[in-house]
């Protein structure tokens, strides 16, 4: 475009964001919350023991003990995370509860005795795969562990960086990873990429471990989604099976804030684990561990399950995919990618626009998630990434979010250009 054509482009859309601004909106697509309608789905939770509080075993699931969960909810989870179920224990109902608890455990105690324990060091290191999960670095920065950035591509982590750095840097004693439909990217991991992950114990700095939050592993929006190859397996062929910690849970699969969190590893690490767990509680909530196995049954029960979900997802992905498509596509304004799975879209600006149209878009009532906050520290060097969650509002406010969205992305790029 000519100056002066950008020049009228420019104010053609301040007229119509000034139109926009009028109108008093109020809408948000700021977090990956399942809407009302993904929760109602399991309605069914609220009286379906039908006053049988009983597992397989015999246990009252009322009372106290099973610190590592009921035996038919690990056989059910075990095949969510591709794990045997003598090596997974079921949790609260938060993952993000488990993964705290797992670093702040190698951190102040250590994982195999007080000599491993990584706080014995005067510096610790995590490398975070960006764009990631805020909350896997709010985890971070809270224990004062210093967080590396790692580029990723559409097959996960740049592999030769990571082996690069943990090989050359024994203070680097994890990664986080979120391996299928990765936060924000949508991303899956490829086979290589796995099996480099599980071959990581092996180079690495005494006692590192994969953090591997397969939050997303049923989770997917289109049938033909890629799977995701098994971790553990590759752990067994190259005996790294103590270097990872797997992680999982129902909250976006039935109630978010009642759901179960599991996780898995080897046995050893599961049973200082669960020796640690034993100082801050007594058991779990087992009565909500054999409600969701009466509710979900089997594999086969929870992917018709998250079938129903993808009925939901689908309709609000596809407007804000279409509507990018058709507003921004060849206009070099923006790139994304179109996830077959997950909860979000994670979109580029041009350099230096991000935190620009967050707040274009915060001025007109539209709340998004602040730019930066998928890399550590807050911090995108190139200002440049925002991540969308379309799951939550209404599909009529998903469709209006998205249209204001572009608005904003059109008006920096445009008041780039212009400077």
């Amino acid at each position: 475009m000519s100056a002066a054509e950008l020049n009228s482009e420019f104010e053609a859309l301040q007229s119509q964001y000034q139109a926009l601004a009028e109108r008093n909106l109020a809408l948000d697509l700021t977090r990956g919350k399942p809407g009302t309608e993904q929760v109602a789905l399991s309605d069914a939770l609220d009286g379906i023991l039908e006053g049988d509080y009983t597992a397989a075993n015999g246990t009252d699931v009322r009372n106290y003990g099973g610190i590592d969960g009921l035996a038919e909810a690990k056989a059910l989870f075990s095949t969510v995370l591709g794990t045997p179920d003598n090596e997974i224990v079921i949790g609260g109902n938060s993952s993000l509860t488990l993964m705290y608890t797992v670093v702040d455990f190698a951190l102040s105690v250590g994982l195999r005795g007080p000599e491993s324990a990584w706080g014995n060091s005067d510096e610790v290191k995590f490398l975070c795969p960006v764009p990631g999960y805020d909350r896997h670095f709010a985890i971070c920065e809270h224990l004062g562990i210093e967080m590396i950035p790692v580029p990723m591509d559409e097959n996960g982590p740049l592999m030769d960086e990571v082996e690069k750095r943990v090989s050359a840097d024994p203070a680097i004693k994890g990664i986080w990873c979120v391996p299928r439909f990765s936060n924000p990217t949508g991303c899956v991991y490829s086979d290589d990429t796995i099996e480099r992950l599980a071959k990581l114990g092996n180079i690495a700095g005494d006692d590192f471990i994969v953090m591997y939050d397969n939050a997303y592993a049923v989770h997917t929006i289109n049938a033909a989604a890629p799977a995701l190859a098994n971790l553990r397996e590759y752990c067994v062929k190259h005996g790294t099976e103590s270097s990872v910690f797997q992680f999982g849970s129902t909250s976006k699969v039935t109630f978010a804030g009642a759901g179960v969190a599991f996780m898995s590893s080897s046995a050893a690490n599961l049973s200082a684990f669960k020796e640690h767990l034993g100082f801050q509680s007594i058991g779990p909530d087992k009565v909500n561990q054999l409600r969701h196995v009466k509710l979900l049954q089997s594999a086969a029960g929870i992917a018709a399950h998250m079938e129903k979900h993808a009925e939901l997802l689908r309709p609000r992905f596809a407007a804000v995919l279409a509507t990018l498509e058709s507003e921004l596509g060849g206009t070099g304004m923006g790139e994304w990618l179109s996830p077959e799975g997950g909860y979000f879209i994670s979109f580029n600006t041009r350099p230096g626009l991000a935190r620009e149209v967050v707040k274009l878009a915060a001025d007109i009532g539209v709340a998004l998630t602040p730019a930066g906050a998928t890399y550590p520290y807050g911090n995108d060097p190139e200002d440049s990434n925002i991540r969308l969650a379309p799951s939550y509002p209404s599909l009529e406010d998903v469709q209006a979010t998205a249209e204001a969205f572009v608005l904003c992305v059109k008006l920096a790029s445009i008041r780039q250009a212009l400077r």
